[in-house]
């Protein structure tokens, strides 16, 4: 079921009234629908491009499901009412062989390079974890933070957003070389509640996109107008992390310096802990599914992404202020 925010609705509302006290009449929206299944690790991501798309073309409508990664491939491959996929891997040569071969046009293209954040709370007084001891403590051959560094925290409680999602296998297969998690390691519903655990336990260690702590999540207060004027601007505005929760810096393996997931470091692989996510469609050109496709892939889809925090496809990284 699509999953339409509160902020979402109460925004289309005030749009309608606006147009109302201007004399305008609301535009009844034609039959025009396309569907998507997205990996529910974007799900903050996508919302803000069907937000905008829906305020520039009000005749169309997007559905969105927010699913695991393999439920969103097989909703692509099932060739059914769902066109559209937000995933972290391109479809295979095989499986774009099927659908052709079932007379599907397949379109496929990186849209952002995501980056993974570890979350911890802002009493934790860890800054820094190495890949090896990411390693350590998913895998449970460190369970305590004092063994991470001398402090009186206790035991280690690792979160993730779901069981089944894009990040645990990301973070298992790249990680733990494919090994099964420890004992301390333990999943929530979702994203926001991540956040909200993390910021709760003094123990806890979240892994969470980077666009769930990006203080742009301001924008969440933001018209669809609002948001719709920024895509065609260039800016260079700073970019920071909610204050309620703490970014811990990332060294990747033989490495001295750490970093934070700042787009510019993720750019240029500073960062370790990244990976790429692709827009598949298999709809045909007319369609209000190969509009919306070609709408996140273009230049106002990109800059949607690029003030959500992460790093789009083919937009500039921003200009940020770094420690």
């Amino acid at each position: 079921m699509k999953r339409k925010t509160l902020r979402r609705i109460i925004t289309m509302a005030a749009c309608a009234a606006m147009l109302a006290s201007c004399g305008g009449k609301k535009e009844q929206k034609a039959p025009g629908i396309a569907k998507v299944a997205c990996d529910e690790s974007f799900e903050y991501i996508l919302e803000q491009e069907i937000n905008v798309y829906e305020y520039i073309y009000p005749k169309e409508d997007v559905l969105a499901y927010y699913v695991p990664e393999n439920e969103a491939i097989d909703s692509i491959m099932a060739m059914g009412s769902v066109k559209c996929a937000v995933i972290t891997r391109p479809l295979t040569d095989k499986e774009v062989s099927y659908l052709r071969s079932n007379k599907k046009i397949v379109h496929q293209q990186k849209i952002a390079v995501d980056a993974l954040a570890l979350i911890v709370n802002p009493e934790n007084p860890v800054e820094i974890l190495s890949k090896k001891e990411i390693a350590e403590i998913l895998s449970g051959d460190v369970t305590r933070w004092d063994q991470v560094e001398p402090c009186k925290l206790g035991e280690i409680d690792v979160i993730f957003d779901h069981q089944g999602s894009s990040t645990v296998k990301f973070m298992r297969d790249s990680i733990l070389g494919g090994k099964p998690f420890g004992p301390n390691v333990s999943a929530v519903k979702s994203n926001p509640e991540v956040f909200k655990a993390v910021a709760a336990n003094r123990n806890a260690v979240g892994v969470i996109g980077v666009s769930w702590v990006s203080s742009d999540l301001s924008g969440r207060q933001k018209s669809v107008e609002e948001l719709a004027q920024a895509v065609e601007k260039s800016d260079t505005t700073a970019l920071d992390f909610n204050q309620e929760v703490k970014v811990l810096k990332i060294r990747g393996n033989n490495e001295v310096t750490a970093y934070r997931p700042y787009q510019a470091y993720i750019f240029d692989g500073s960062y370790p802990l990244y990976r790429s996510v692709y827009m598949v469609s298999t709809s045909p050109g007319g369609t209000v599914s190969h509009r919306f496709y070609s709408f996140v892939t273009g230049f106002q889809g990109q800059k949607i992404i690029q003030m959500t925090g992460i790093l789009p496809a083919t937009v500039r990284p921003r200009m940020v202020q770094v420690e």
